[in-house]
């Protein structure tokens, strides 16, 4: 382990360990490998979301908003 890793410990539910114990074995990968793999994305994923949500509150704060006829030519064009 280099200078620049932690060691976090985690509590897995049995069904789920039992899942990460059939990926190691489908893939010949270590448990440390697959769960890292794992939580790059999926905190790649929640940064994403976390940072289009702000990205949408900002618009909503400075009343960028969608006119009610735009509103309706997309509901217009997907026949809702």
């Amino acid at each position: 382990m280099s200078t620049a890793e932690k060691i976090l410990n985690v509590r897995l539910p049995v069904e789920l360990h039992a899942q990460l114990e059939q990926l190691v074995q489908a893939t010949g990968r270590t448990k440390s490998f697959l769960t890292v793999e794992a939580l790059k994305s999926y905190v790649s994923q929640e940064q994403w979301q976390i940072a289009d949500i702000q990205a949408g509150m900002d618009e909503a704060d400075r009343g960028d908003f969608a006119s009610a006829e735009e509103v309706s030519a997309v509901f217009a064009k997907f026949g809702h």
